[in-house]
Parts: structure tokens; C-alpha cells; sequence
């Protein structure tokens, strides 16, 4: 039984995975969703919750460290783990919290490094324009912090000026999580790859 609902709900998934992945939004959700903050995506929305358990508490300070991790499999558009960057933010702004309160340190670590190439880089590997750029300066004019690990970038053949300045380097992901661990960031894995 165990394994059938294992397989039941792998199978949910990968079809909502794969109806989010074209774009597809049933008109149910176009018809509540909600943008706080971020609306450069439609998947960045929020859906009404009423009355929803543990909102905002005063008392807290909001600090997540995002794992994000990944290919880039559609050099035109949005990484999805960008876009869950915003979604984040976006679900915690409609859960009261006021944006002083919200502390989101993005860490970008394996294949994702070619999402936040510079420009002129991105340009020359995939012959398009880097679509990630202008949701990172959007996120990071909100507060977002993001880093990259050393050891990705060492990996993938690329140094600090192939990328975007908006992403500063760390010597790895492992010791950033570390850090931001001691620091009072809860870990939060939004990658699915």
C-alpha cells in the first residue's frame, strides 16, 4: 500500500510538475491568485488561505537560507528555482510579514551556476539573453541576498567575473549553509532536481 501511494502521489506531482513547467495555470487559480510583492511569473502567486494557522508573530525575525540547486533546461525563461526565490517571498508579505522582518539568503550551488552568468557570458553559451538577471536585481532590491558556491564554480570552469555581481561567492554551499545555520537562517530546500 505504502508503495502504491508512494507511486500515486510521484505521478500527482511530476503531472502538476509538468503542467507548472509549460505554464499552463487552470483558470481556478487565475482567478485567486495574488502578486504582494513579485509578479514578473505567473507560479510567483500566492492563493488565499482564510484564517490560516501560524501568521506573522511579531516576535520573529523571518531568516530562511534557500537551497538552490539544478540544470538550466530552458536557457529562455526564469530558472523555477528563481522563481521560488520570489515565491517565497511573496507567501511570507501574504502571511503578514512586513519586509523588514523577511531575511532570505539564496545559496546557488551545482549546475544552477549557469543561471546567473553575466550577460555577455550567458549570451555566448546559449545565444540568448540571461532571463534570470532582472529577477535576481529585482529580488536582491527586496533584501535578497544571494551566494554562490566557490566549489560549483570552480567545477563548472567559471571565476567571480563570469557572473552576475549581484551574486557574491562563498567557498562553498556547504560552509555557507553552516554559517547562516549559526546565524538563525532556518534551511529550506525549493530545488527539485
Amino acid at each position: 500500500m505504502k508503495h502504491f501511494s508512494y507511486s500515486l502521489f510521484m505521478f500527482i506531482l511530476f503531472n502538476f510538475s509538468a503542467a507548472i513547467a509549460q505554464g499552463d495555470m487552470p483558470d481556478h487559480i487565475k482567478e485567486k491568485i495574488s502578486y504582494p510583492v513579485f509578479d514578473f511569473h505567473p507560479w510567483v502567486g500566492v492563493m488565499p488561505v482564510a484564517e490560516s494557522a501560524l501568521p506573522y508573530d511579531p516576535m520573529i525575525n523571518y531568516k530562511v537560507a534557500l537551497d538552490l540547486y539544478g540544470k538550466v533546461k530552458d536557457s529562455t525563461a526564469i530558472h523555477p528555482v528563481i522563481l521560488e526565490v520570489a515565491r517565497t517571498y511573496n507567501l511570507n508579505i501574504a502571511n503578514g510579514v512586513p519586509a523588514e522582518k523577511i531575511h532570505i539568503a539564496a545559496v546557488i550551488h551545482g549546475g544552477l551556476v549557469q543561471a546567473i552568468l553575466s550577460e555577455e557570458a550567458y549570451q555566448k553559451k546559449y545565444q540568448t539573453s540571461n532571463p534570470n538577471l532582472a529577477a535576481i536585481k529585482a529580488l536582491e532590491n527586496a533584501g535578497v541576498k544571494f551566494y554562490v558556491c566557490g566549489q560549483s564554480m570552480g567545477f563548472y570552469n567559471h571565476s567571480s567575473n563570469h557572473i552576475t555581481p549581484l551574486v557574491k561567492m562563498a567557498i562553498s554551499a556547504k560552509t555557507t549553509f553552516i554559517i547562516l545555520d549559526q546565524m538563525g537562517y532556518s534551511y529550506l530546500n525549493v530545488s527539485d532536481d
